[in-house]
């Protein structure tokens, strides 16, 4: 690839993959990120002492692709993965906790003993909820006709009650797909759930961050990339790309740090397009795509998060998950942040929350404080020393029924232009994994095209 040029627009996951293995196959990149900083969407900042992610960002065993970017970025000893998965479950109603867990067995049976001792269901939804699981492993996750009906639905017909889909299925869809089963595509959700936790026995084990995320996207990418010889340009923009023929793209870049304030790259073998649906669509030059309106019809979706910190310790396990409660998750986030003293930092992270996203941080904190202190008695006499929001509104594309046929793949009709982020075709919903992979999928595409040429 030597003599090969390649620009990447966007320094989230997408576009650090992207021009890694750009990179590492010899071409010479350019990676061009808006922010001051790497990492995209799931990124760190200070806040007084205080280290804060703008959400609660996990990944499970199965998510090779993300784990294989830890690894290239040398950070695997700063992450964490369950032995196995055990996912604490609290009733506000009933006060009981009980454990979605598995077990040293295989698949299905991993979770069978899980399920029968599982408190927030009766006897009769656990076991049509094992039916139900059953048909879901079956389904045939190539078949087109289930990104046309929603998961809600496909419950409903497979005998699952309000209560199941509330204590098992939303509790784990919410939070991986960012939508309820209602506003679901069948084809993502059975995704989720095949590939988490009926594939592998392992393959739902969780991992977290121990440092803060720009430890990770940003501190460790930078340096990386830059030993790969990626020229990082931080706070700059595409302010036009251009097609030439025969192929090879101009990119005429804008940013303070650029010499006179602008920059053109001409003759640009591989362009890669790693930024949000709407800015890919006002950067793409015409016929790109066959139905370019498409990138405009897929919405997004947000994600709040309500970070508290108290003045003593109120959760004495890593994370919980609620229900009867407008309370998803809570992590803790004490060992991560850099708080010092008796004080616990949590994090409470919410999906699918269209209704809440834009609500006054005097409300939000009338809305959650009680609810916490329902979830958890130790919180009742504690002191709240902090209390602010991180607002994500374009935090995933929203994978409603027939979102499919929007999502482009990574090769463009225009030559040497890819397009990459976690909204593209991976067959991922909108995470960490979804972004990484398709990262990997537009440089793959770029390289195999080059071989071809070659």
């Amino acid at each position: 690839m030597n003599g090969r040029t390649a620009v990447v627009v966007g320094g989230g996951l997408a576009g650090i993959t992207a021009a890694l293995r750009l990179a590492d196959a010899g071409m010479a990149v350019t990676l061009v990120e808006a922010r001051p900083r790497l990492g995209g969407l799931a990124f760190s900042f200070k806040r007084g002492e205080l280290w804060v992610d703008n959400g609660q960002h996990v990944f499970l065993r199965c998510c090779t692709a993300y784990r294989g970017l830890l690894q290239r970025l040398g950070v695997t000893d700063r992450v964490e993965i369950q032995p196995r998965l055990d996912v604490p479950v609290r009733d506000v109603a009933t006060g009981r906790t009980g454990s979605l867990r598995r077990a040293g067995l295989p698949v299905p049976l991993h979770l069978l003993k899980s399920l029968a001792l599982y408190p927030h269901m009766s006897l009769g939804e656990r076991m049509a909820t094992g039916r139900a699981a059953l048909a879901l492993r079956g389904l045939d996750l190539d078949d087109p006709a289930l990104d046309q009906e929603s998961f809600g639905d496909w419950l409903r017909r497979h005998g699952q009650s309000d209560r199941a889909v509330e204590a098992l299925w939303d509790l784990v869809g919410v939070a991986t797909l960012n939508a309820t089963a209602e506003e679901s595509s069948l084809a993502l959700a059975a995704m989720v759930f095949k590939t988490g936790l009926l594939s592998d026995p392992g393959a739902s084990d969780i991992g977290f961050a121990k440092v803060p995320l720009g430890a990770l996207h940003d501190e460790a990418a930078r340096e990386v990339l830059e030993r790969a010889g990626v020229r990082v340009l931080l706070r700059a923009r595409v302010a036009e790309v251009k097609a030439c023929s025969p192929r090879g793209h101009s990119v005429l870049l804008e940013g303070e740090r650029l010499d006179g304030g602008a920059e053109r790259i001409d003759g640009v073998d591989a362009l890669v397009l790693a930024v949000a649906q709407d800015a890919a669509h006002e950067l793409l030059p015409p016929g790109s795509l066959e139905h370019p309106e498409r990138l405009l019809e897929l919405d997004y979706a947000p994600i709040l998060n309500v970070h508290v910190v108290y003045d003593r310790k109120v959760l004495d396990r890593p994370f919980l998950a609620a229900l009867g409660s407008p309370v998803q998750w809570v992590f803790d986030r004490t060992p991560h942040s850099g708080l010092r003293g008796p004080g616990q930092y949590l994090a409470l992270s919410q999906s699918a929350v269209r209704d809440e996203i834009d609500l006054p941080v005097a409300e939000l904190r009338q809305r959650y404080l009680p609810e916490l202190e329902r979830l958890l008695p130790a919180s009742r006499g504690a002191s709240v020393t902090e209390f602010f929001v991180t607002r994500e509104r374009t935090a995933t594309f929203a994978p409603a029924p027939g979102s499919a046929r929007l999502r482009p793949p990574a090769r463009t009709l225009s030559p040497g232009l890819y397009l990459a982020g976690a909204w593209t075709a991976t067959g991922w919903p909108a995470t960490m994994e979804g972004a990484v992979r398709s990262g990997n999928s537009a440089a793959q595409a770029a390289l195999m095209d080059f071989s071809g040429t070659n």
